[in-house]
C-alpha cells in the first residue's frame, strides 16, 4: 500500500467494501458469522455496518436464515452510466462484422484491478467456435490482450501495475526485462499475435482502441482455432483487418 493510501486510509468505507466485494465474491448467503471470518473481522465489529448497508439496500436479509445476500442495488447503480457500456455499443456491430467475415470468434477486454476482463464478445458462424463469456477474468501477463494493454500505458502507471501484480515480481531481472522489451515491441508495431498462454491450439490477434496519441481504452482480439483456420486469408491478412476493424470501432467512439 502507497503511503498516500495509508494516510487517506477511511476505516469505515473500507470494511462496507470489504463486505460487500466479499459477498459478491461468495455469491451465496452469508451470516454475520460468516463474513467476519471471511474478510478477518470481529463479527461484532460489522454489526453495524450490516445494518447500515441494509437499510441503504445493498444487501438484504433471508426471512428464514437471516443471512446476508447482496441486492440489485449495485448492479442497478453500476447500469446507469458506464463507459464500458459506451466501447461496447460501439463495438457490438463491427465486430459482428469481423466474425463473420473471419469465421473466427473475437472478443473485447479492457483493464480491471490488474486483471484482463472481457466486456463483450462475438462469437464465429462457423458450427466449431470459441467462445469467452463476458465478464471473465484473465491473468493480464499471459494473454496477448493484457500485453497490448500493458504496452500502450504510460511509463507511470504501467509501473505501478507491474508493481503490484504478483506474477511480473515472480520473475528473475533477466525475464523482466524480456517482457518489458516485448511491450516496446507491441507499441512499436502497433498490434501483437502469439499463440495463447491458456487456450492449446488457439492463436490471439490483438489491436488496440485508440492510439498512443488518445490513449487505449480497450483491446480487440481474434481468436482463431487451429482446426478451423480459414487458409483462404493469411495470418498476415488478418493481422491487417483485425488493425483495420479496431480503427473502425476506436472512430466510433472518438478516439
Amino acid at each position: 500500500m502507497t503511503e498516500k493510501a495509508v494516510k487517506y486510509q477511511a476505516p469505515a468505507l473500507e470494511k462496507g467494501l470489504d463486505i460487500l466485494e466479499y459477498l459478491a465474491l461468495k455469491a451465496i448467503p452469508l451470516s454475520q458469522t460468516e463474513i467476519a471470518i471471511g474478510i478477518n473481522r470481529n463479527p461484532n465489529e460489522i454489526f453495524r455496518m450490516l445494518v447500515s448497508l441494509e437499510a441503504r439496500g445493498y444487501i438484504n436479509r433471508e426471512e428464514i436464515s437471516g443471512k446476508y445476500k447482496l441486492s440489485l442495488k449495485l448492479y442497478n447503480l453500476s447500469h446507469r452510466h458506464s463507459p464500458v457500456d459506451e466501447i461496447r455499443a460501439a463495438a457490438q456491430y463491427p465486430m459482428y462484422q469481423l466474425a463473420g467475415l473471419l469465421k473466427q470468434s473475437c472478443h473485447l477486454s479492457v483493464l480491471y484491478q490488474n486483471q484482463l476482463m472481457v466486456i463483450h464478445q462475438a462469437k464465429s458462424p462457423s458450427p466449431i467456435a470459441l467462445s469467452i463469456e463476458e465478464g471473465s477474468l484473465f491473468p493480464l501477463l499471459l494473454t496477448a490482450s493484457g500485453r497490448v494493454l500493458l504496452a500502450y500505458m504510460e511509463q507511470e502507471e504501467r509501473q505501478t501495475v507491474l508493481k503490484e501484480n504478483e506474477l511480473f515480481q515472480s520473475y528473475s531481472k533477466l525475464q523482466q526485462k524480456k517482457f518489458l522489451q516485448l511491450l516496446d515491441q507491441i507499441r512499436e508495431t502497433g498490434q501483437h499475435g502469439e499463440a495463447s498462454n491458456l487456450s492449446k491450439g488457439v492463436t490471439d490477434i490483438v489491436a488496440p482502441i485508440g492510439n498512443k496519441g488518445t490513449g487505449v481504452v480497450a483491446v480487440l482480439a481474434v481468436s482463431i482455432l487451429t482446426t478451423e483456420y480459414n487458409e483462404d486469408i493469411s495470418l498476415e491478412e488478418t493481422n491487417k483487418v483485425v488493425l483495420e476493424y479496431a480503427h473502425r470501432i476506436s472512430n466510433r467512439i472518438g478516439l
